[in-house]
């Protein structure tokens, strides 16, 4: 496996620090950062969203990842399939006839999932606190695991959560792990603040 090309899922429960995860190792790894479409998509409806809105939302996936299918850098996805597919299993207790389908077709070469350890913010998006945020890294875990796609468990805060997660791509991917040759690099710091 090589540096470029890499396709990295950045998942968990909500409000544990994906976004910024995502967006901290695109910098790091001088790759592409795909943002969550889904938090803007239902933040624009004014209602309550449908099971015909969150199949929108995994379209607008499958669109994405074939836009990003050729990149020679590597790309970190805030999202996929997978809360995609338990998001339909949650709300409406049944999936689209297409979800199997989106699913081989995202293809990663890893997954981050991201531990329930950050204190949960709620906002007018947000539905799933408390035990609800454990219950949905477990279904994610084995989904994942379903796939058989590495992945690692991403832990810890602010600045030490990124560098378990580099060092997870390090074992995972050709990803270097930087923060263990170069940690006192001025540059370096910046970009895992």
């Amino acid at each position: 496996m090589s540096k470029s090309g890499l396709r990295i899922a950045i998942i968990g429960p909500e409000s544990t620090g994906k976004t910024v995860l995502a967006q901290k190792l695109a910098a790091y790894y001088k790759g592409e950062y795909v943002p969550e479409y889904a938090r803007t998509y239902i933040e624009q409806l004014h209602r309550d969203y449908t099971f015909q809105d969150v199949k929108h939302i995994g379209q607008w996936l499958i669109n994405t990842w074939n836009e990003y299918k050729k990149q020679e850098q590597p790309v970190f996805f805030d999202t996929e399939m997978i809360i995609t597919k338990v998001w339909f299993q949650v709300a409406f207790n049944r999936c689209p006839a297409e979800m199997d389908t989106w699913l081989s077709t995202m293809q990663f070469d890893a997954f981050l999932l991201c531990r329930d350890d950050l204190p949960w913010i709620p906002d007018p998006v947000r539905e799933n606190g408390g035990a609800m945020r454990t219950i949905l890294f477990e279904r994610y875990r084995k989904e994942i695991e379903k796939l058989q796609t590495p992945y690692a468990i991403v832990e810890g805060t602010g600045r030490q959560r990124i560098a378990n997660a580099v060092q997870a791509l390090s074992e995972l991917t050709s990803l270097p792990d930087l923060t263990k040759t170069v940690w006192q690099d001025r540059n370096l710091q910046v970009r895992l603040r």
